[in-house]
């Protein structure tokens, strides 16, 4: 990767689009040509919690474009507390944005507004990439919240980042990657996004609660190419939750990491930048 590749990430300027009653902060990555791929983040994160190895390697040879979430860092409204209403905004984002027709890569939270966006437009949808995530009503998801809360004590006790104790395994392969991510998401110092607020925490913990608690959704209709990537050692969305995804998405192909966590695009941020390359290319 060239060094004018390696720092979009740090540089690209937040933009921002008004759509269905707020303005949403945005960023784009890569050349301005082809389909686009949009990029949906995790539980709690921001603009800048893309870790920069992934958003500057996907965008070689894509246009990226990273969406907050409405009312969290930059983007304004108040916080969706429910996977649907996330969807339905990211829907009318990509419209205002005026493109008929995405890729959509979902990590975690991201990849649960991604089928729900698939629900509600599959057409608009080419190809579709789901990282850590789960569909609704799956195995384990109703657990997220009392994962997340008992890290996120453990890690204040401990004084480490949340973000080690969640997304990676406690091997000395994981602590590294974990180190190293950690590193990577300083890179950005000017213009970074507003701090993710206790607010947005709560919000998206009882959207993903109540995502644990539905029933499966309806998939049927999207017959475009999946790609699903799991760590073997996910404890915020277990590894199962991967096989139901291909019960319900009969295109689907998986491929699961080992000794990874959640954070498993981010620990093997290498290998999975050149699968989902290959995947996404024409």
């Amino acid at each position: 990767m060239s060094e004018q590749l390696r720092t979009q990430s740090r540089n690209s300027p937040t933009l921002r689009i008004s759509a269905v009653g707020a303005e949403f902060a945005y960023r784009e990555f890569g050349p301005q040509t082809g389909v686009p791929l949009v990029v949906l983040t995790h539980l709690g994160a921001n603009l800048d919690s893309w870790d920069p190895r992934i958003v500057d390697g996907l965008a070689e040879d894509r246009h990226v474009i990273a969406v907050g979430y409405r009312g969290v860092g930059d983007s304004t409204g108040h916080i969706r507390d429910s996977i649907e209403d996330m969807a339905e905004d990211m829907v009318a984002v990509i419209r205002a944005l005026g493109y008929d027709r995405v890729d959509v890569f979902g990590l975690s939270m991201g990849g649960m507004v991604a089928q729900a966006f698939v629900e509600r437009a599959p057409g608009l949808i080419d190809r579709l990439v789901l990282s850590g995530s789960g569909p609704a009503g799956g195995p384990g998801l109703t657990d997220m919240t009392r994962i997340t809360i008992a890290s996120v004590l453990r890690a204040v006790l401990t004084f480490q980042d949340p973000k080690a104790l969640l997304f990676f395994t406690r091997t000395p392969a994981g602590k590294k990657a974990a180190r190293e991510y950690l590193a990577r998401l300083k890179e950005r110092t000017a213009v970074r996004d507003k701090a993710v607020t206790p607010g947005v925490y709560r919000a998206q913990l009882a959207a993903l609660h109540r995502w644990g608690m539905q029933q499966p959704s309806d998939l049927s209709q999207f017959t475009g190419p999946v790609l699903i990537v799991h760590g073997d050692s996910d404890r915020m969305v277990p590894s199962a939750n991967a096989t139901e995804l291909t019960r319900q998405l009969a295109s689907a192909s998986v491929l699961v990491f080992p000794d990874s966590g959640h954070g498993v695009a981010f620990q093997n941020y290498s290998a999975f930048v050149d699968v989902a390359r290959d995947f996404l290319r024409r």
